[in-house]
């Protein structure tokens, strides 16, 4: 029906209806702190205290793969962009002093424009609402 009407789909997972894989990493990333009690929480203020905590943790000082090793924080205010230019110039540096612990490339430091869940998603097309009415079944 979403495709039906033009709409693109949620971030979840290919063909599972009820997860989003946003929210289900960030779970996950939260369940597995050292920090994170083992027997829950005592009231809803330690669950709200701890939770502020690791909001902090995650955007202010977690450094993502995703976006190459900088924060959340960084990518949003658009430091990644210096960050990621001196880390590759830093590694050239490094592979010019030392070329033979370089079998091959650098690790790439490109700036990410796009940070896409599934890209395999984006290149799928996504049927329109007239094409969808040219297939679908008439009434006598």
């Amino acid at each position: 029906m979403l495709h039906w009407l033009g709409v693109k789909p949620s971030y979840s997972r290919p063909r599972v209806s009820d997860d989003n894989a946003f929210v289900e990493a960030l779970f996950r990333t939260a369940k597995y702190r050292p920090e994170y009690p083992k027997s829950g929480f005592t009231d809803l203020n330690d669950a709200r205290a701890w939770a502020a905590r690791f909001v902090h943790w995650y955007n202010l000082e977690h450094r993502h793969s995703g976006i190459r090793y900088v924060t959340p924080a960084q990518r949003h205010s658009g430091q990644d962009v210096e960050i990621l230019k001196r880390r590759d110039e830093l590694y050239q540096q490094a592979r010019q002093c030392h070329p033979a612990r370089w079998a091959r490339h650098t690790r790439n430091w490109d700036h990410i424009a796009v940070v896409k869940l599934n890209p395999e998603r984006d290149s799928e097309p996504i049927e329109t609402p007239a094409s969808a009415l040219d297939k679908a079944p008439r009434r006598a």
